[in-house]
């Protein structure tokens, strides 16, 4: 059974993009913390229902594809990891729709918060294979998206967009990490 640190880990790993947008979206205003707390919560909904979603993909190939679940999640987390790490190599948003979308209004906030957790379905699919309490785990990472997006919105307000490139290569690199522990757990085993 995977942890509530091991979870609060993985939600700070995918929150990482959600709080690169919101550091552009306090960036590009004066918001107060209403405001981004209302942003952070869009943020924090698409990233914790994304995970079911993979979840319940993820459960019906299980069956299938038991006997190398353990590499599976190891090449989905590696992937979407490496996926965020060249993102802020390249420095550049994923696309022309979601740098559109980090301005006002409540549907262009949900749409970039969409965009931002699309590697959350993803890592669902790993979550699946895993005996994951799907329910707690996307409560805890839409709460940890919550409160890293809320955050990111007030840092940006104060520092600017520069810091987001480095929590990407951060959210990456912990991505790659924790693939790679549940690969050499199962190994192990």
């Amino acid at each position: 059974m995977t942890g509530i640190l091991t979870l609060a880990g993985l939600g700070l790993s995918l929150s990482v993009d959600a709080f690169a947008a919101a550091l552009g979206k306090g960036a590009k205003g004066n918001p107060r913390f209403r405001d981004a707390l209302r942003i952070g919560a869009v943020f924090g909904f698409f990233e914790a229902i994304t995970p079911a979603i993979g979840w319940a993909v993820g459960l019906v190939l299980s069956s299938w594809i038991a006997a190398i679940d353990h590499w599976i999640a190891f090449v989905l987390l590696g992937a979407v990891g490496c996926n965020m790490l060249w993102m802020a190599y390249r420095n550049a948003p994923e696309d022309e729709g979601v740098e559109a979308a980090k301005q006002q209004g409540l549907g262009r906030i949900a749409l970039t918060a969409l965009a931002t957790s699309i590697d959350a379905t993803a890592v669902g699919v790993s979550l699946a294979f895993l005996n994951v309490n799907i329910l707690t785990a996307c409560v805890v990472i839409g709460g940890v998206t919550t409160v890293v997006a809320t955050t990111g919105v007030m840092v940006g307000k104060r520092l600017g967009v520069w810091l987001g490139r480095w929590a990407e290569v951060l959210g990456g690199l912990t991505l790659i990490a924790i693939g790679t522990i549940i690969l050499i757990e199962h190994l192990a085993a």
